[in-house]
């Protein structure tokens, strides 16, 4: 019997590598295809067009911000997609990051969680009553009414988390969460912060998903893959300031100070040296193909209920190496 395995793809594939990969994904077992919102491509079309080409799989968005399209258009576009695949999609929000969100599409940052909060409500209310008005804290609509009738009332909505102001919210409000640079350790951690905002709101957090994006590299030899994982880690922590304090608590502190110190005055070359195989080991799955399906498997013994392997890769070769990736990792 195949176990859930879910595929993200997102960075270098264009929208119609993407279709072929997560068909391919579908036809090797694995349970769900997720696309980015970010550089590459338009995720609600994508997603239109590989709900098209699958079956059986759910498609999802990891993640739709919350702040750089309107509510009322990230509710019609996910009724779009759950129409075309028949009810096989998963909305995934969140509040992506105030060093992409101002400087790259010109709007505010502002108060992130009310900003989820809301956003979640107010999709919800369109899809069961199919009109809206709404006053809050982050988003004032005087009237918006969909004019057409979405396939389902419900469609579930995960929202990314990182520290537990938002986990705990996330427990409150929505049917999942996403993770990203995950450890071993960090979905036990999860699920007593869900449980807390799940109290708050008289819900059962037995209920809420765990999942987790993976960052993934296969390659011939773990050495090899753990040097084609140090950019993009690099990337995160140098460039993000989130994501460096998350992964500098993991016990990383002084890899994360000097990265982002050699980020912040342009040395990229420097910044990926001093992210060490420790790091890469604790947040990733890298190594030869029998090494990561065993890395995965670890992740789903530490209570992931989803694990997403989410290769990194940009260029003309990042298809294939999206491909590698998917097949050396396939449930079946």
């Amino acid at each position: 019997m195949s176990q859930t395995l879910g595929i993200a793809i997102s960075g270098g594939p264009n929208a119609s590598q993407i279709v072929h990969l997560s068909k391919l994904a579908e036809d090797l077992g694995y349970t769900s295809a997720w696309v980015a919102e970010g550089h590459g491509g338009d995720q609600f079309a994508v997603l239109g067009a590989v709900a098209t080409a699958t079956s059986n799989m759910q498609l999802g968005t990891s993640i739709t911000s919350v702040f750089v399209r309107t509510i009322p258009t990230i509710a019609m576009a996910a009724a779009t997609v759950d129409q075309l695949s028949g009810g096989r999609f998963i909305l995934g929000l969140g509040s992506s990051h105030k060093v992409q969100v101002e400087p790259e599409h010109g709007v505010t940052y502002s108060k992130p969680i009310t900003r989820v909060r809301e956003t979640v409500e107010i999709v919800r209310t369109l899809l069961r009553e199919g009109r809206v008005s709404f006053q809050g804290q982050t988003v004032t609509i005087k009237n918006f009414d969909l004019w057409f009738q979405p396939l389902r009332k419900e469609i579930p909505i995960y929202a990314a988390g990182l520290f537990p102001k938002m986990v705990e919210a996330t427990g409150e409000v929505a049917d999942g969460i996403i993770l990203t640079r995950s450890t071993l350790q960090t979905a036990s951690e999860i699920r007593q912060q869900l449980a807390t905002g799940a109290a708050k709101a008289g819900r059962d957090p037995a209920k809420i998903a765990v999942t987790s994006l993976l960052p993934t590299a296969v390659d011939k030899t773990r050495a090899e893959a753990l040097d084609r994982m140090r950019p993009g880690l690099a990337l995160y922590a140098g460039f993000f300031p989130r994501y460096n304090k998350l992964i500098a608590s993991y016990g990383f502190e002084d890899e994360c100070a000097k990265i982002a110190e050699a980020w912040g005055r342009g040395d990229q070359k420097t910044a990926i040296a001093a992210v060490s195989d420790a790091m890469v080991d604790a947040t990733s799955v890298a190594g030869t193909p029998e090494e990561c399906r065993e890395k995965i498997q670890a992740y789903r013994d530490s209570g992931l209920d989803e694990p997403i392997i989410s290769p990194f890769a940009r260029g003309p070769e990042s298809a294939a190496i999206f491909e590698d990736a998917i097949r050396a990792c396939a449930p079946r």
